[in-house]
Order: C-alpha cells, then structure tokens, then sequence
C-alpha cells in the first residue's frame, strides 16, 4: 500500500476502541508501544513518560516546568539520552554483525550535517559519537567548515559530498593538515582533475573517494532520486576513466573509499540487499585493478519506523539497525573472500536513523470547532419550513435498521436547504437549524457505522466530515513541514489525560492563515488514520499534544510561513531526581524574522514613529496615546512570534 491508494468500496472495520477505554487502549489508539518502543510509554496516571536506559521523564510535568520557567509553547525538547540510546542501537547493531560474521574490519559511521545543522546538535554528536570514531558529513561549503572546526577525533572521517569548487576542495585538502581524516569523495569526472591539480599545488596527499552510480533503486518517498535517475555519481565508464586517470597520475593508491547512495528512508530491506551486492562486486574490481580500497561507504537510507507497522509502508519499514547491518555486514564478507581482499572499514551516513527520535515538539490546543459553535440543535421556530421539518424527522429517526438511508436523505434535505436560501426563501436561522440536524444525523450514523464489520463505501468518509478541528499554537509550515510537503506521518498525540477516554476524533489546525496549515494523516497500524482521538478542552485548562520523531530535516526545512520562526528548545537529560534541564535556546523573535526578509529595526521605527506623527498632527491620537502605542510597538518587536496564551 501507498499513501495514495485509494480504500477499497467495501472496507472492513475494526472494533471501535472508543467503546471502552483503559492504559492498553491507549496505546493501542496511538501506538506508542509500536513506534516508541523502549522511548516512550503511558504512565498509570495517563501521563506519557520517556523511558529510555535509565531515564524515567513525566512529559506533563517537564511541559509544566518549562512553562513556569517563563518559556512560552509550542517548545522542541531534544532528549539526549535518546540520543545516546540511538547511538548505542546503531554500533551495537554493527558490532555484532562482525562478532557474528567474524568481520575484521572497522565501522565507521559519518553523521550527515544536513539532517539538522544546528550547532547543539552537531555539538552532542561529536561528544556522544567521539567513543565509536562517528564522524561527520558535508555537503556544502558552510557544512564543511562546521565538520572542521567541531571535528576532534583523528580516527573519525570526514565525508565531502557534493558538487564542489576549487574554494570547497582547497578546504578539504587543508583541512588533513589539522590531523583529520577528509575524504573528498568524486561525484563527477571533472572533479577529479581539479581534486588532483590543487592537492599537488597545496602539497597535500589526498584522500580520494568515487561514488558510484547504482542501477538499484531505493524504495519510498524519494526513489525516484535514485538508480540511474540519480544527480550524483560515476557510470561504469567514468570509474574505468577515473582508475586510467589515476594511474597515469601515479596516484592510484590515494583511491581509498567507494562511495553509494540508495536513497532516504528506504523502506525495504531488499533494495539494500541489491544495492550491498551491487557495491561489492564494484568493490573486487576496483581492487582488481590496483587501487587499495579502505573504505566501502554505505550512504544513508536507515530508515525509521514512524508508525511502528514494521512494513515497507512510506512512514515504516520492514527491517531494523539489526537486520541492516547483518547484511551489509555479510555482503562485505562474501565480497572479501571471493576476491581474496582484506576486509575494508565499512562506513554509513545514517542521520534520520541517529537524530529524529529525540526530538519532540509540544504544542498546545487553544481552541476547538466543537468548544467554539457547539453541537446542540437551535429550538425550532413556531412555523418551521418544511425542508427544516424533514431534517428534524430525519435526525430523531436515524437508527440501527435505517442509517443507511437516513444518510441520502439528510444529502438531500441539505441540498434542498441551500437551494432554498440561495433563492431568499430560507432564512438564515432556518439553514442554521438544517445544517445542525444534519450534523446531528451524521453523528448518529457514525456511532452506528463503529459497530459494522463493513462500512459501505458512501459512508467511509463520514468520520472524516465530522471530524473537530483542533486549533494548536505551531506552524506546520515551520515545524512539521515534511508533513505539508509531502504527506510524511509523524506520531501525534496527546501527553496527558490517557487514563480519560477520548471524546472527538480530531484533526488538527496550525495558526498560520493557510488553509493547508493542518494535520489531517495520522499514524496507524499498516493504514492512514485520517483523524485522531483526542479529549474535549477544557476552560482554564491545558491540553498539550506532542509530535514524536521530528528531529531530523524538520527544524532545517521549516519556512517562514506568515513569518511564524523557530521555536523555543529545550534540551533535557537524565538524573537521579528524574531530569535535568540542560539548556533551553529562545525562539526567534517579531525582529529576527523580519530581519531575515530585511526589514531592519531602525526602518520599521522611523516609518513607525512617521505616522505616530501624522496621527498626532490630525488629531487621532493624544500624546499619552502615542506613548503608550510606541511602548507596545517596541514590546511587539522583541516578543515571540507565536501567540502567547495565560
């Protein structure tokens, strides 16, 4: 299945878990035992709890804490013992993989900068990776210059990918003279001269790698970017004139690693099979003809399992860090036993796999579609039309033998309603009372529908139509925006309140003015689930959802829609009282995003202080009015950009 199959016309239902409700129901609904195993669990008092190693964090009570800290929602807390844990699952994978296959080489995982470039993340990499030699990735200029400066450990690589300029290479190359290990990996022929030229101007021995261009294809949302389609690597007669132009140069053993990429989250685990064949057999024959590989790179594609399905569903994947390595592993040893080869350090540029579980963004419900218009019927008037009349029948008489046809007739007397008022004779009133008896019905139908083994298929988007809207402080243009873009699912669901049993199923609504500004797929076992339970809002109460695994590309793709900025992060590790908070950075304020599409503060205060003048000078203003207007201009300008609620 894919995200875009359609359902079938007769689909079969599952129990509803609505009709009774406990801990295990709970996890059931939003599969945390699935997708958050041994991170995430719910607590007996229904409050979710990280859980990893020896942590133990009430999520409810940290949100508490931040909030009375004076940090306003929606907040990213990055757990770093999640990521501590991550590391631990990947090596611990590998390692076993060798023990099992015997395996004499090293591992020697890279950490691609693109997946969140910010500078704490990086910095948590280089510290918590620095016992395994992990090393980092660049892509660019400015991601080569972060992997240098944060780079300590000479066993460690660096990676250069991507389309490079002499500037780029001469970096890379100077950069061996600080005691790193920078490989400059060739992703097209005519990097190679240029490589080769500036080393022997600098002085410096280089260390090469060539990406091949494999005929195998990933499998998910971006294979399209892979096999022969893919925008980087050599064909099979390049490599031949790259070993030719090497030789001649006499600098055939600086070819030290090869290089593949199958893709981002590759769901099944065969295409890394046909890809690991592939690389290997390339592998005997690049040492066949002289050139003394060290390395065989990996790329990335480690997938995550965002709805813990264990499928090769675009958000899952059938095979974990175990299975992985295991093969990779295996691969490399039959390659280096039929070639008579000494086994090379194997090498992956896995970041989603790394860094995504430890990020979690909570945001708060401010509103709600049931809390704001209500679902109680208006009174009927005196003398009803008879279109409201047939409405009022249809939704008292709805029942276990008729609901299906309930169903077409509330269609039509709605139908019927807004013809009328669209020729003036139907009141406002009356439509109102048509269209809240409709939905009356409808609810009606649905309870019923819950109870079917089969939901016909005219019926199978009525819970969706019904659907309440929740209306949370965020962007999902800024935060989420993988989930806009691309339809990409990320575990949603509420912090607190799962010892209650849900009352509504949800969607969920940001606070930018964009209509595609919503969450409307959420995770579900093998499926979409296009709403989710949720519980009512109460007045003056909290009610605080969380987005699970959002650490990777999230916060590095996020725009500036409706200038919404980055938000306040949190980052949290454990203690022996259950948690501490390590840092917390602030979000962008009303200035810094106005400075990233140049206004400057001096500009907007003297356009400002132009009209506060003008306003004076016509009367519309008293002085103390245009005092205090300038104070809260100024306040408006280093506040956050997201709402602040008491």
């Amino acid at each position: 299945m894919t995200m875009g199959d359609k359902r079938p016309r007769m689909q079969k239902k599952k129990s509803n878990p609505l009709d009774s409700y406990s801990i295990a129901d709970a996890a059931d609904i939003y599969g945390i035992d699935r997708w958050g195993k041994d991170i995430f669990r719910i607590e007996e008092n229904g409050n979710v709890c990280m859980c990893s190693d020896n942590s133990h964090v009430d999520m409810k009570a940290l949100v508490d804490e931040i909030r009375l800290r004076g940090l306003e929602l929606p907040v990213l807390i990055r757990f770093t013992d999640i990521l501590k844990h991550r590391f631990q699952v990947i090596h611990g994978a590998f390692q076993r993989a060798m023990e099992t296959y015997n395996y004499q080489g090293g591992f020697r995982p890279v950490y691609p900068i693109k997946v969140n470039q910010h500078r704490h993340i990086v910095e948590d990499i280089v510290n918590l990776g620095a016992p395994y030699h992990h090393g980092l990735e660049a892509g660019s200029k400015p991601e080569l210059l972060i992997a240098i400066a944060h780079h300590r450990d000479p066993e460690a690589l660096i990676i250069c990918n991507g389309f490079k300029d002499q500037e780029y290479v001469d970096t890379a190359l100077l950069g061996q003279k600080l005691g790193h290990k920078v490989c400059l990996v060739v992703e097209k022929l005519t990097e190679l001269g240029l490589i080769l030229d500036r080393a022997r101007a600098l002085k410096v021995e280089p260390f090469l790698g060539i990406r091949m261009k494999l005929s195998s294809r990933g499998r998910g949302q971006w294979e399209s970017s892979s096999g022969d389609k893919s925008k980087f690597g050599l064909r099979s007669n390049e490599i031949l004139s790259a070993l030719a132009t090497l030789r001649k140069r006499r600098m055939l053993d600086r070819l030290q690693l090869l290089h593949v990429h199958i893709g981002s989250q590759i769901t099944d685990i065969q295409r890394f099979k046909q890809a690991a064949r592939e690389v290997c057999c390339l592998f005997r024959e690049v040492w066949r003809h002289g050139a003394p590989i060290q390395y065989i790179d990996f790329g990335g594609g480690l997938a995550v399992d965002y709805d813990g399905s264990k499928t090769n569903f675009p958000s899952s994947a059938n095979y974990g860090p175990r299975e992985y390595a295991a093969d990779i592993v295996d691969a490399v040893t039959n390659a280096c036993v039929e070639g008579n080869i000494p086994h090379p350090n194997i090498v992956i540029e896995s970041g989603r796999a790394l860094v995504a579980h430890h990020s979690l963004l909570v945001v708060e419900a401010i509103s709600s579609t049931d809390l704001e218009n209500g679902t109680t019927p208006p009174p009927m008037p005196k003398k009803p039309s008879q279109v409201l009349v047939d409405m009022h029948e249809i939704a008292e008489g709805v029942n276990a033998k008729n609901y299906q046809e309930a169903y077409h007739d509330a269609i039509q007397a709605r139908q019927d309603a807004l013809t009328l008022f669209n020729h003036g004779s139907l009141t406002l009133e009356e439509r109102a009372g048509v269209e809240t008896r409709f939905r009356v019905a409808c609810e009606k139908i649905v309870r019923l529908v819950r109870r079917l083994d089969y939901v016909p298929d005219d019926l199978a988007g009525l819970e969706s139509m019904l659907a309440t809207t929740y209306f949370c402080n965020f962007s999902v243009f800024q935060s989420i925006p993988d989930h806009w873009a691309i339809r990409q699912l990320f575990p949603v669901m509420p912090l607190h309140r799962l010892n209650e049993k849900p009352t509504a199923n949800g969607i969920i609504a940001d606070i930018t003015c964009d209509s595609d500004g919503v969450m409307d797929q959420f995770v579900d076992l093998r499926d979409v689930r296009h709403t989710l339970p949720l519980h009512a809002i109460r007045k003056n109460e909290p009610y605080y959802l969380g987005i699970f695994l959002v650490g990777a590309y999230q916060e590095i793709l996020g725009d500036l829609h409706n200038l919404f900025g980055d938000t306040t992060v949190v980052h949290v590790s454990s203690s022996d009282k259950g948690y501490i908070i390590d840092k917390t950075i602030g979000g962008d304020s009303v200035m810094e995003v106005l400075a990233y599409v140049q206004f400057t503060r001096d500009g907007i205060n003297a356009r400002m202080r132009e009209r506060i003048e003008t306003a004076l000078q016509n009367g519309n203003l008293t002085l103390e009015q245009s005092a205090t207007l300038t104070r809260h201009f100024e306040r408006m300008l280093d506040s956050d950009t997201y709402l602040s609620i008491p």
